[in-house]
């Protein structure tokens, strides 16, 4: 028997990640925002728990996911009762986790 195909996750950009995007005032600004709209959310969509840029934070609270954009982290939460990926922060490697 085929198990049924679940439906994909909706991604929920939060207010916090918007306006850090928003801030941001690199050269790299609409090249990551292409990358999250090409590639990293089509991956969280179908797949949020694995794939080669994604990573499960230890020792975080609430479980956080961590997806890596070359010298970027964007780090993220699943609702998996609603099918939801919630997009909560960004930041560079070297400032993100401090």
């Amino acid at each position: 028997m085929n198990q049924p195909i679940p439906p994909p996750y909706r991604v929920f950009e939060t207010r916090p990640f918007l306006d850090h995007l928003q801030d941001l005032q690199t050269p790299m600004t609409s090249k990551i925002t292409e990358k999250l709209k090409s590639q990293v959310y089509p991956q969280l969509r179908h797949q949020p728990h694995f794939g080669p840029n994604i990573k499960k934070l230890r020792d975080w609270e609430p479980e956080t996911w961590r997806y890596r954009i070359g010298p970027w982290r964007v780090f993220y939460e699943i609702g998996e009762k609603d099918r939801v990926v919630y997009i909560t922060a960004m930041d560079l490697r070297r400032d993100a986790y401090s």
